[in-house]
């Protein structure tokens, strides 16, 4: 089964889902919802899935996630913001004038 991302509202966390049956959690991003704004905080991939692209998989999940939902992105998280980096078209979902502070 195909890895997927799933939001976790009640947890302030996207997993993303894998394994034989496609339900176990392989990683999550910790974020916290504010005013129209994400703040990723922290990114983890459990080693047992490390290797497989799952990272890059859920970065791309969550950041789509947050333009169809209108949010506005603060990269705290070193993975996100990594991604956003190598990823140029995600860079405008970080608002203007906070992009230096992330160094994007």
């Amino acid at each position: 089964m195909e890895p997927r991302v799933t939001d976790r509202p009640e947890k302030s966390r996207y997993e993303i889902l894998a394994g034989e049956d496609g339900a176990e959690t392989a990683g999550f991003a910790e974020y916290h919802l504010s005013e129209g704004e994400i703040a990723f905080i922290h990114t983890e991939i459990d080693g047992r899935f490390a290797g497989r692209g799952l990272g890059g998989l859920l970065a791309r999940g969550v950041l789509d996630d947050a333009r169809a939902r209108g949010l506005r992105v603060l990269p705290y998280c070193p993975f996100i913001r990594g991604w956003i980096g190598k990823h140029p078209e995600y860079t405008d979902l970080v608002p203007e004038a906070r992009r230096a502070r992330f160094g994007l």
